[in-house]
């Protein structure tokens, strides 16, 4: 009676356990994660707890009265156990024999210990890693049955465990990238509002207000190289008194990083404040070993940086404005110039601009072409000349791109210097050109052109050089913002689109197209990829499949990164079964040419206007369907979803 009772007990335990277990297979994403080889470090801790808190489940059955447990690792080394103290070496001795039936193959009849042993086996490839040991003084015909339906629910309690210290370890890892995140926008944000900034009063206040918003515990001190009235305590003039032992001094002198810190473990860090044409001062910032993180250091050393260029605009603003009306002109032209992000506007503007300033004939901006290494004409008054390309060593523009320096030239006719068809076609005379300097590297050329010799003056020379400096900022300013954009719509590691783009794009194409499909791909067992090669051949795989995808597809489609592993195609104009031979072309493409050989599942679906229902979300689920369908049986095939 009472081994049917015991049986009973555990089968209820076990049943429960069983029941919680289904319930969770139901709701929870992650049931196919599973302890690997490389989870060898973190298992004892682990089984240890989970022992722990199966003994707290089950400590008022009533087979814990008749019998003790014990829990052995794989390698017959005790991990836990309930046996009392003042018998525990002879029952875990007669425990490990019994275990060690598991391994060695010796069958039941064939011993009379008064202990089962039954092994636990991972949930996913149903391998064995641990141990669990009914002990009890008398055999009862139960004890098999309890051992088994013990370690049933033990195994429940160990994946409960796993589970939580698996969505742990996600919460960490998604805490830090949203950190990481929140950092990088505020540094943006704090670099837009630098080079918002036209007055050097402005600039530093914005600058100190931005390293106090990123590093609250810190205290934040500008030492410059020139005088300046800015009545912040915080700013202060550089001074060289002891530049050998003097952090700041020496970080001046030395144009680089220089660190120090104090027995209570406060640091100071110094950093020059530098733009293209000088070092304007330096930055400290003083701040407790507590509050600092090694990590943060690119970004203030980033901030440093665009300070350095943004003092030195706003300088470069400051003295335009002790010019005469020739300087007012350049500060108009500086705020419509930062006024647009688009080059081609930008490059037009400022063609209409500089001839009016200068009174001159002819106006020509070129650009280099870094990939042709040629000179093309992206902006001109003289149609003929439009999109001109030339070589970077051709006439002005070549001695400008070789020196990197101005030049004016009085009389064209009687000092051929180089030949230039723009002096030539137009019969032009003098000229004054500049180049279009970016991070100190020469990305274009200014020319400007009168028919008349002696026309242009010293001041206009130089008053051209201002201006070419608020051009390459505004040049700046556009690529900036196009690689933002670019980034914001493009994935960093496949070079795909990402989700959001993918999804307005789908959007707009079903408010104007009759039909279109897509391709949802997701690469099989790429967690174990992970895990037996590591994330940086993970990312590898990642990059061959997304290289394969895109040559496998047509200029006009839209591939993306869905997520993960998860890979996303949107074919407009298509119908499931031509996009069926994509994914088709995909998927052996993916088999033949990955290293290390990887397989990937697809799932197709297809919208046409006739659908009652038209969106993107019906569009993903039912192409998520067949792709859940295509991992079901088998993975390595592709299936195609059905229209409700």
């Amino acid at each position: 009676m009472a081994d049917r009772y015991n049986y009973r007990q555990a089968n209820d335990v076990a049943a429960a356990a069983a029941h919680r277990m289904e319930e969770d297979t139901q709701i929870i994403w992650f049931e196919n994660e599973d302890i690997q080889a490389a989870d060898g470090p973190y298992l004892l801790p682990l089984l240890q707890d989970s022992f722990t808190s199966w003994r707290k489940d089950t400590e008022e059955q009533v087979m814990f009265e008749d019998g003790q447990f014990a829990l052995f690792d794989w390698e017959m080394n005790l991990i836990s156990s309930t046996v009392k103290l003042d018998s525990q070496a002879d029952v875990i001795s007669t425990a490990r024999q019994a275990a060690s039936i598991i391994t060695s193959g010796t069958t039941e009849e064939e011993h009379t210990l008064g202990a089962v042993a039954v092994p636990v086996f991972t949930r996913s490839d149903h391998r064995p890693f641990c141990v669990l040991v009914y002990v009890t003084e008398t055999k009862h015909s139960s004890d098999k049955h309890v051992a088994q339906l013990s370690a049933m629910h033990f195994r429940t309690c160990f994946y409960r465990r796993f589970e939580q210290l698996y969505i742990k370890d996600l919460i960490m890892h998604q805490q830090r990238t949203d950190k990481e995140a929140s950092r990088r926008d505020a540094l943006f944000l704090a670099a837009k509002r630098l080079y918002d900034q036209f007055d050097v009063t402005s600039v530093l206040s914005e600058m100190l207000s931005s390293l106090e918003q990123l590093y609250p515990s810190s205290a934040a001190h500008l030492f410059l190289s020139q005088d300046h009235v800015n009545g912040d305590p915080r700013v202060r003039p550089l001074v060289f008194k002891n530049a050998a032992h003097d952090l700041v001094a020496k970080s001046f002198l030395e144009g680089k990083l220089v660190t120090e810190q104090d027995r209570d473990g406060t640091k100071r860090l110094a950093v020059p404040m530098t733009g293209k044409q000088a070092a304007y001062g330096v930055l400290c910032l003083t701040v407790n070993a507590e509050g600092w993180d090694d990590a943060d250091l690119p970004a203030f050393l980033l901030l440093a940086d665009t300070a350095g260029s943004a003092f030195e605009n706003a300088k470069l603003y400051e003295q335009s404005n002790l010019l005469i009306n020739e300087l007012r002109l350049i500060n108009e032209l500086t705020k419509r110039l930062n006024q647009s992000l688009k080059l081609k506007e930008i490059f037009k503007f400022a063609t209409t601009e500089l001839l009016g300033v200068f009174d001159a004939d002819y106006c020509c901006i070129l650009q280099l072409n870094k990939e042709k290494n040629q000179f093309v004409v992206v902006s001109s008054n003289i149609p003929a000349m439009s999109s001109e390309h030339f070589s970077p060593d051709y006439g002005f523009s070549g001695i400008v791109h070789r020196t990197r320096e101005p030049l004016i030239i009085s009389d064209y006719w009687h000092t051929r210097v180089v030949n230039s068809k723009l002096m030539d076609n137009t019969g032009a005379r003098s000229l004054i050109a500049t180049p279009i300097l970016v991070e100190s590297e020469v990305e274009g050329v200014i020319m400007v052109a009168h028919k008349s010799a002696n026309f242009f003056s010293y001041d206009n020379y130089k008053l051209l050089q201002v201006m070419s400096t608020h051009i390459s900022l505004a040049i700046t300013n556009a690529s900036l913002h196009a690689e933002v954009r670019r980034m914001v719509i493009t994935d960093n590691l496949t070079g795909l689109h990402a989700r959001h783009y993918l999804n307005e794009q789908i959007q707009s194409r079903q408010r104007k197209d009759p039909l279109g499909a897509l391709i949802l791909v997701d690469i099989d067992h790429f967690k174990q990829i992970n895990d037996t090669f590591g994330h940086q051949v993970g990312d590898q795989i990642l990059v061959q499949v997304s290289n394969i995808i895109r040559g496998s597809i047509r200029q006009g489609d839209i591939a993306a990164r869905w997520g993960g592993e998860e890979l996303a195609v949107y074919l407009p104009g298509i119908r499931s079964d031509q996009a069926y031979r994509i994914a088709e072309r995909i998927r052996t493409h993916v088999e033949a040419e990955t290293k290390p050989v990887v397989t990937v599942s697809c799932g197709v679906s297809e919208w046409t206007f006739e659908n009652e229902k038209i969106s993107v979300e019906s569009l993903f689920y039912r192409a998520d369907m067949a792709l859940y369908e295509a991992k079901n049986n088998g993975r390595n095939r592709i299936y195609v979803g059905q229209a409700n």
